[in-house]
């Protein structure tokens, strides 16, 4: 585990990626990226954290997009690992909480 985080480059462009997503769709970081700016989380069914906080993710997602902002979620655990986080889970979870933002799977963790 890293004592000291390294520094975060808020100047410098993200990497973009191409993702499938939970409706089936492929999501490019240009698909999702807002006028204004991009949020990108990365989350996973099982955590108890975001468990007890997705109410809050939701509605602040909703609130972001009215102001331009892009978001999108991206989930890289291992599904083998955390069988809660396969993508059939994914796509279970997306509909059943009406996600307003894309549910990408990150399978091979190399955008995480």
């Amino acid at each position: 585990m890293a004592v000291s985080p390294p520094v975060c480059d808020f100047g410098r462009p993200a990497p973009d990626f191409t993702l499938p997503g939970t409706d089936r769709r492929l999501w490019s970081l240009h698909d999702i990226a807002g006028p204004r700016g991009t949020l990108v989380m990365f989350i996973c069914n099982h955590c108890p954290y975001v468990q007890s906080i997705l109410d809050r993710i939701i509605r602040d997602a909703e609130a972001l997009v009215k102001t331009g902002i892009g978001v999108v979620a991206i989930s890289a655990n291992d599904a083998v690992a955390y069988p809660e986080d396969n993508f059939e889970n994914m796509v279970r979870l997306a509909r059943d909480r009406a996600l307003p933002f894309p549910y990408l799977h990150d399978d091979t963790q190399a955008v995480a």
